[in-house]
């Protein structure tokens, strides 16, 4: 057994910060849920054995409080707690409609 002594990170003086939430761009393709919109993000990754540079898409299911975006718009999404089963990012701006 160690006998070191454990500081907790508040007691030396620094300073806690929670970490930087994701935000990803991307268009939205469907609005017909209530309060919800399905964006679709597009990376560019290079392939693991061929090394090309290749387009990878994710759908996120994104909660919209005001129902404002619709289908083709493209938007600013955050990550946040779980909102329901797939729900865990949110609008934060409608950035070209």
């Amino acid at each position: 057994m160690s006998t070191e002594t454990i500081t907790p990170p508040a007691a030396n003086g620094a300073v806690e910060t929670k970490p930087a939430r994701k935000e990803r761009t991307g268009e939205v393709l469907a609005s017909k849920m209530q309060k919800t919109i399905v964006v679709l993000v597009e990376r560019r990754v290079p392939h693991a054995k061929f090394k090309k540079i290749v387009r990878v898409h994710k759908k996120f299911y994104v909660h919209d409080e005001k129902s404002e975006a619709k289908a083709g718009d493209r938007v600013l999404i955050r990550e946040t707690r779980p909102l329901s089963k797939l729900k865990r990012w949110e609008l934060v701006t409608i950035l070209k409609h």
